[in-house]
């Protein structure tokens, strides 16, 4: 049986699925349970000469994918959840110090993201004015991030973003829409300034 046909079997039953949520994530803490983070090695593909620095909090969980290409390095007190999406960053990229990365996120090679940046693909839901915004739910929409990208200090990339190759961000800016390739953005939302 391979992996989407065990996701749909749990799409299918929600009482088993939420059993194994259980199992798997703390439900207050929101990250997986300290007896799933041990195994950990055993579950995310970490590439040929690649480091998480040991104060990076990997919330991980095993039914979605994490990857870390060759030669890349995650920083120190990142963040890097993939509960909600797989989270797959390519070959010679550098993950900050205090960067978030909230799947789905594709990040490619040779990128470098300064630090303090958030790249998220989550949204909290709030349409339903008579329930509390904590119990609508979340919706995802991927990020991608291209090859050759350099992305400023402080920086936030929005869910559904696709950061095309040999792009650069401005320290500061809220990336909100697509950024073509060769294109340097900048501001609140992010515009293009030039092109590179």
């Amino acid at each position: 049986m391979d992996s989407e046909q065990v996701r749909e079997k749990f799409k299918n039953n929600p009482k088993l699925k939420k059993l194994v949520d259980w199992l798997i994530m703390n439900q207050v803490e929101t990250r997986p349970r300290w007896y799933v983070r041990l195994l950990a090695p055993l579950y995310q593909h970490r590439g040929k000469h690649s480091v998480i620095h040991r104060s990076v909090r990997m919330d991980t969980p095993p039914y979605r994918q994490f990857r870390l290409g060759d030669n890349s390095v995650v920083e120190s007190f990142a963040c890097i959840n993939n509960a909600v999406g797989d989270v797959i960053i390519g070959d010679y990229t550098r993950i900050g110090l205090h960067n978030t990365i909230i799947g789905p996120v594709t990040i490619g090679s040779h990128v470098n993201l300064a630090q303090g940046i958030t790249v998220t693909a989550l949204n909290h839901n709030f349409e339903d004015a008579e329930k509390r915004i904590d119990e609508q739910g979340v919706s995802t929409t991927p990020v991608t991030i291209g090859d050759d990208v350099w992305i400023g200090a402080n920086a936030v990339i929005l869910p559904g973003v696709h950061i095309g190759n040999h792009c650069v961000v401005a320290a500061g800016a809220v990336v909100t829409k697509d950024v073509p390739a060769h294109s340097l953005v900048a501001g609140v939302p992010a515009k293009i300034i030039k092109q590179l």
